[in-house]
Formats: C-alpha cells, structure tokens, sequence
C-alpha cells in the first residue's frame, strides 16, 4: 500500500498552504531544484516562475517573499528529520540506542523519500547545508521566533535532548548538547565533501568515521 507523507507547518510560513494544490507542490518541487542548482542568493520567484510556468504573481499567493519561503522548506526538512527518528525509535527502550540511532540519522547521507513526491529530501539536505542559516541569520530572527516558525528545529533538538536525559539525569546541558550534535552533524558533514582540511574524513569520506566521532563527543560529555 502506498504511504504519502503530509508535513504539516506553522501556517504563518506561508498565504496558502502550497500542500494543498498542485500548483503549490510545484512551488516546493521546482524551488528544491532550483536553489539547489543556482543558490539562494540568485534564486528569485520571476527565474521560478519561468521554470514552473506560471506567473510571479501566483507564486506571491503562497508566499510573501523569498525568505520566507526558505524557511517553509528548512522547516520541513527538519519535521521531516524527526519524522524519521520516531519511526527508528519507537521501539527502541534504552536513551543510549535512540542517541546511537539519532547520530547515524543525522550524519549519513540522505536519499530521497518516496513517499514525498514533490520533495527531493536529497536535494533539500544540500540546501540546508548551503543555504539553511540564512533562515534565521536575519535581523528579524527574534520576532520569528516569537511566531514559533523554528519549531520543527527545537521539536528535534528537544527528542534529542530528551534521549540525553534519559542517559544522564543529572547531566546540566542536554539541549546545548543536542543542538551541538546537529550542527555538527551538518557542518562536518559539509567539510568532509568540501572543505576536507576542516575534518578528519575529507580524505576518506567516511560516514561511519564521523558517526564514530560524534558517538565519542557525545557519550564522553555524559560520563
């Protein structure tokens, strides 16, 4: 039986909800692909619009700039990501397991979903290495914040965090931890394909290396 994956978001990322019409799905789709090939410095909604062919105005109906739009597709992927670490966790009892589960997740290489059509998970984790700090790098970063639009980031940091918890009650900085761990995940990640000299896998590209290396950062802090 077939399974389609619905993401749902805080509705003040978008005017319309992109999920609900095709039109909306080509949006995502097209925009994946095409910051992914130029950047997000160069992508602008007149070079989609002429991708998708339609008009710059019917893409200013599902979002009101650019910006926003990013942080629609940032936020999905990192819904996406706790999606994925429910399911490899929900029968998983012992904290140790599910951190073990959680730094595999996040530093292995990502394939694209199936069950998510319009969305190329491989080509949006490139984006969120590339261009993904760019969401909340902002001067208007403290009132997006107050409307809730990084929760899909903290909901995974806050699992995390719990995982840590659950390994060490009396460890005092389970969430600085946490999101620690996902940074790194990205941004050794991202040295080990590009900039080698940065890391200790550039030369291999080894992806159990690196799990191997935030297993230690990890469980060396929690001893």
């Amino acid at each position: 039986m077939d399974i389609n994956l619905t993401i749902h978001l805080n509705e003040k990322l978008y005017l319309r909800n992109p999920e609900d019409s095709e039109l909306g799905k080509k949006i995502l789709h097209h925009s994946i692909m095409l910051i992914e090939q130029i950047g997000f410095e160069s992508f602008t909604f007149r070079k989609l619009a002429q991708e998708i062919g339609t008009t710059e105005a019917g893409i200013y109906r599902y979002f009101i700039n650019k910006h926003r739009l990013l942080l629609y597709l940032v936020d999905w992927y990192w819904s996406w990501q706790e999606y994925r670490l429910i399911i490899e966790t929900r029968n998983v009892k012992e904290p140790e397991n599910c951190i073990r589960k959680a730094i595999k997740l996040l530093a292995s290489r990502v394939e694209d979903d199936l069950t998510t059509g319009h969305i190329n998970e491989k080509s949006l984790h490139n984006i969120v290495m590339y261009e993904g700090a760019k969401s909340w790098l902002t001067k208007q970063v403290e009132s997006d914040n107050k409307d809730n639009l990084f929760q899909p980031y903290k909901d995974l940091c806050a699992r995390i965090a719990g995982f840590i918890s659950g390994i060490n009650p009396k460890y005092p900085f389970p969430f600085s931890l946490s999101s620690t761990l996902i940074e790194m995940a990205n941004s050794q990640y991202f040295y080990m394909q590009h900039l080698p000299s940065l890391t200790d896998f550039g030369k291999t590209k080894n992806e159990a290396d690196l799990i191997r290396f935030l297993e230690q950062l990890v469980f060396s802090a929690l001893r």
